[in-house]
């Protein structure tokens, strides 16, 4: 049996980026490509614009009208326990080296998952920073490379879960300095990391 795995209603128009309104008419093409499908929702402008290119493809699958929903407003947890991304958000905040391990594989782990993206790096202080944007907020990240070894990676992704699951607090203890070892390369990028990380 075929599998179908399809990305969910956009909630804006994909090609005028427009955010859709409650109610309003959409257009959805799905074409059939080379690594999937892959789905196109379209305001009704852009659709006429489109729609004679792309009811044309080949690969053209289907076709469909519908009236977009706004998601509910998700209702707040009776206790918040840290995710990656207010954990990281917290770490960069307290602007303490001992953090900088965490903050850089949480950030490889917030890219993995397409919730943060690198827009550029830089060198600060001989060091490279890599400057990740949270594409809904527009919040940008300046993240250091803390020149981590492959033997070194097992603690820092210790340190995270600890965080993750303990949170961070004013009265957290110091994270044990990344111990040192025999000198490997050290990671050229985040995506080195990337299927390291946890997901």
């Amino acid at each position: 049996m075929m599998e179908w795995h399809i990305q969910s209603r956009a909630h804006a128009c994909q090609r005028s980026g427009r955010q859709f309104e409650d109610g309003e008419t959409y257009h959805t093409v799905l074409l059939d490509t080379k690594v999937g499908f892959e789905r196109l929702d379209l305001c009704v402008e852009a659709f006429r614009e489109a729609s004679t290119e792309l009811l044309a493809q080949s690969n053209l699958v289907s076709h469909w009208k519908g009236v977009y929903e706004a998601p509910p407003p998700v209702p707040p947890e009776a206790i918040r326990r840290d995710d990656a991304e207010s954990l990281l958000r917290k770490l960069l905040e307290r602007r303490e080296e001992r953090y900088a391990p965490a903050a850089y594989i949480l950030a490889v782990m917030l890219e993995r998952k397409r919730i943060l993206r690198v827009k550029g790096q830089s060198r600060e202080s001989g060091r490279r920073v890599f400057l990740y944007e949270h594409p809904k907020s527009g919040d940008l990240f300046p993240i250091a490379d803390p020149d981590l070894q492959l033997h070194q990676l097992d603690a820092v992704q210790r340190d995270v879960a600890h965080l993750l699951e303990h949170g961070l607090t004013d009265g957290a203890e110091a994270l044990p300095p990344v111990a040192d070892g025999p000198v490997e390369e050290p990671f050229n990028a985040p995506s080195e990391v990337a299927s390291l990380a946890a997901a």
